[in-house]
């Protein structure tokens, strides 16, 4: 180090636990503690096999580098001259000190602890989002969520860390989701969502949405298999505001995987989203695009033709949403779904005409919309033609 740094006062987390220097080339072992290489290099040619800190017998002696906290360091090298003299030293150790308490059993002070975080984590500082990922913050509050017992002080508790976790989710990886594939943390999860509050759902709703991330695929796929959270999440689609909305992202999330499509059809998605959809006109328009991809994408599966076809205000729903002025994106996807229904179902075609597709269409045809979107709906006219002239007995 050159005579500038020596006068730094070095966080903790910046020491290695053997030499108790700074950092020069910070490794990780398997037991998740980090130590400088030449530090561990020397322990282990004194043939040690244990961990330093946690005398933990190795079951592999190889070791990964840290380049989170590399760079941590790096920037506080950097940019530590912009502050105060201890300002970031001083803001590693505030964040470690309330993870100490998040750690500890006292609930009132583990509250106090995450009001600050939700405060901090709401102030963007590229150096405070990498000491929250080097802190592992999010693994923690995870681990703290779906380990919690339902009562109604831990509900508060529950409503809080989630609401952190979800204001750091967007700074740190979202690798420490995979832990719901556990089967307790995954009952836990259905738990909170089946008697959580408002709140609490809809928060999960958020951790849903994420799931559709390729890195926890698999997280997404355990949750839309669970026939009782996908009920749920129908529920919740037409509670209106806040709820709705969170609730059509996570749906469109399970959605992504087809694996999961059977069981969202079974579920009742497609009722619930019709229902929705047909209420859209006093609910978040701007949301009707989402809602319809949902379909979109069940589509695929016979089960959720039939179930389209079924519901009462099904194709009636689909044809007020063919000419959308300020939507063009709904009118595409309306179009593209009654060509697929109404040339699989003559009941659909004679829906569709009853509830005024033709001249939606030709509405349609004369306003501004795509290229693309216009061939959809000569195609759907061409194909409610052909039938009429087949079947005119049922027109």
């Amino acid at each position: 180090m050159n005579e500038g740094q020596i006068e730094i006062t070095i966080p903790h987390l910046f020491r290695c636990p053997i030499s108790l220097d700074l950092f020069e080339d910070p490794v990780t072992l398997c037991t998740g503690q980090t130590y400088d290489r030449s530090s561990i290099e020397k322990w282990f040619s004194a043939g040690n096999l244990t961990c330093p800190v946690t005398m933990q017998k190795l079951r592999d002696p190889s070791v990964v580098p840290n380049h989170t906290l590399r760079h941590l360091i790096d920037q506080w090298l950097q940019l530590g001259h912009q502050f105060d003299d201890h300002g970031n030293s001083a803001t590693i150790d505030y964040l470690a000190s309330l993870k100490h308490t998040l750690e500890s059993p006292q609930l009132e002070n583990k509250l106090q602890a995450l009001e600050k975080i939700r405060v901090l984590s709401d102030e963007y500082c590229s150096f405070r989002k990498s000491c929250f990922h080097q802190l592992n913050f999010l693994p923690l509050l995870l681990e703290l969520v779906f380990d919690t017992h339902l009562s109604k002080y831990h509900m508060e508790f529950t409503e809080l860390a989630l609401s952190c976790i979800l204001k750091l989710l967007p700074l740190v990886s979202l690798e420490p989701l995979n832990m719901i594939k556990d089967e307790s943390k995954l009952a836990t999860f259905l738990l909170l969502f089946e008697k959580g509050t408002i709140s609490v759902k809809i928060s999960l709703c958020h951790l849903i949405d994420s799931t559709s991330a390729p890195q926890i695929e698999e997280v997404c796929h355990m949750l839309g298999h669970s026939q009782k959270l996908v009920h749920e999440i129908v529920v919740l689609v037409n509670q209106g505001c806040e709820a709705s909305k969170v609730a059509i992202k996570a749906m469109l999330a399970l959605c992504s995987l087809q694996s999961n499509r059977e069981n969202l059809v079974r579920g009742g998605a497609i009722d619930g989203v019709i229902t929705y959809i047909s209420g859209c006109e006093t609910m978040q328009k701007n949301l009707a695009p989402l809602a319809m991809a949902i379909i979109k994408k069940l589509l695929v599966l016979e089960s959720a033709k039939e179930a389209l076809v079924n519901h009462p205000k099904g194709v009636e729903t689909l044809v007020k949403m063919v000419f959308r002025v300020c939507n063009q994106e709904c009118s595409e996807i309306a179009v593209g779904i009654l060509s697929i229904v109404c040339g699989d179902f003559g009941r659909a075609r004679e829906e569709a005409i009853g509830a005024g597709v033709l001249t939606q269409l030709l509405f349609l045809l004369q306003s501004q919309c795509g290229t693309k979107t216009k061939t959809k709906a000569r195609m759907l006219l061409k194909l409610l033609r052909s039938k009429w002239i087949e079947e005119p007995k049922h027109v």
